[in-house]
């Protein structure tokens, strides 16, 4: 072999030996990634999934698997708080800018057919009786001494006309135990469809490692559930310019669409006035005396339905006047009565569940460290509620026939 020959063979082995390390480490110039972290470690050089030799093992990836039934929120700045006059003067929801990381949300509120299969598999499972009674709605919220509802008492949660309306009666207990079991039923099918065996050595919780599973299904924070409404994203304007804020979940200060075929119809499900919940018959304007189907009315601009009206929407939060005096701007929760506490830490004194028989000239409220947050407005309510800045509370045991949820989750692996 001539000395040129032999220097073209060695470039040869020199390049090829770059193309191939390159390739190890995963492409895009060399540098891995999540999804390609090539076949040796860049902090060790040992070897990725070398059983013989007991190797760390990583499992292929390809991004977050898409759960059933739920929409990307792309996360960002945004000021949230009410917009709307505050008619209690309660000044409990101050506007604020904040910054919300990117998460899913369900399109629709969780209808009654979801809670019915999982009833189903309740039953069906190894789970005890107590927990099956636990998780059975309360019909009874229908009842009304004034009121023949008895009909939705006895019909609204299992008749077939009624599968795709929101799930009422549900506590927001019930509703964080529904989350719970949903991650469950969605991760062994996820699991199931990808082929893979269920590890013996984790106690029969699917490793976060393997790169199949998705992470937990919860009820959003009050601050993703009101950006999700607001979906300021479709008032975008060049660059990083919002060309106006949003009163409801829709353009403009009207409750009526204004545009098509649809023109002059309401956009939510709500009580229009005194005694008024749909209109006239042959008019029926919102078309809906009580809740109404999930997909009844267009989605914002996210692509959610009703995110005002039909019903209302349990969130994580627990509920302090004063949230948002002290508050974090990135992804804010309030979890606990911390900077507000219901007791005074110095002499025990109750801030707002004062001892009315011992002091009558003090209040009684409902204030305490298990009162959730609730927004949205719902098919009993005024247009106030409607506007996602505004926000109530009930005891996190309690439940009504104007509040159900639907479910969040996290986006993993995303810095956005």
């Amino acid at each position: 072999m001539n000395r040129t020959a032999s220097l073209i063979k060695s470039a040869f082995f020199v390049v090829g030996g770059s193309m191939l390390l390159a390739s190890c480490l995963g492409g895009g110039g060399g540098k891995p990634t999540s999804v390609h972290p090539g076949a040796v470690s860049t902090a060790t050089g040992l070897a990725y999934n070398d059983e013989d030799n007991n190797g760390f093992m990583v499992n292929p990836y390809s991004g977050q698997p898409e759960g059933p039934n739920l929409v990307f929120i792309e996360g960002g700045r945004a000021v949230v708080g009410s917009f709307e006059e505050d008619i209690l003067n309660r000044r409990d929801n101050l506007e604020r800018t904040v910054s919300v990381a990117s998460f899913y949300m369900d399109e629709t509120e969780i209808a009654n057919i979801h809670w019915l299969e999982y009833l189903h598999y309740l039953n069906v499972s190894d789970s005890s009786r107590e927990v099956y009674i636990s998780a059975l709605p309360d019909t009874t919220v229908w009842e009304a001494r004034l009121a023949y509802n008895d009909p939705y008492t006895d019909h609204y949660l299992r008749y077939p006309g009624f599968r795709y309306f929101p799930v009422v009666g549900v506590s927001w207990v019930q509703a964080n135990n529904y989350a719970d079991w949903r991650t469950q039923a969605v991760n062994m099918k996820l699991l199931e469809d990808s082929g893979e065996e269920l590890p013996e050595t984790t106690g029969g919780r699917i490793p976060l490692e393997s790169g199949v599973v998705l992470p937990n299904y919860r009820l959003p924070s009050e601050a993703e559930w009101e950006y999700a409404a607001t979906a300021l994203i479709g008032t975008q304007w060049l660059d990083e310019n919002q060309t106006h804020q949003r009163l409801y979940p829709w353009d403009g200060h009207a409750l009526r669409n204004p545009y098509g075929k649809e023109m002059g119809y309401f956009l939510a499900n709500f009580k229009r006035g005194r005694g008024d919940y749909a209109g006239i018959a042959g008019k029926l304007n919102d078309g809906a005396l009580i809740t109404s189907y999930i997909y009844e009315f267009p989605p914002n601009d996210f692509g959610l339905y009703n995110m005002a009206g039909n019903v209302n929407e349990w969130v994580l939060d627990v509920y302090r006047p004063m949230s948002f005096q002290d508050f974090d701007d990135l992804n804010p929760i309030r979890r606990d009565g911390y900077l507000d506490e219901v007791k005074n830490p110095n002499t025990g004194e109750e801030y707002y569940n004062s001892d009315f028989e011992n002091n009558p000239e003090g209040f009684t409220s409902m204030i305490t460290d298990q009162a959730r947050v609730y927004k949205g407005g719902s098919w009993k309510d005024i247009a106030y509620w409607l506007s996602p800045g505004t926000r109530r509370y009930l005891d996190q045991d309690s439940s009504t026939s104007t509040i159900g949820f639907r479910c969040a989750m996290i986006r993993a692996g995303s810095n956005y």
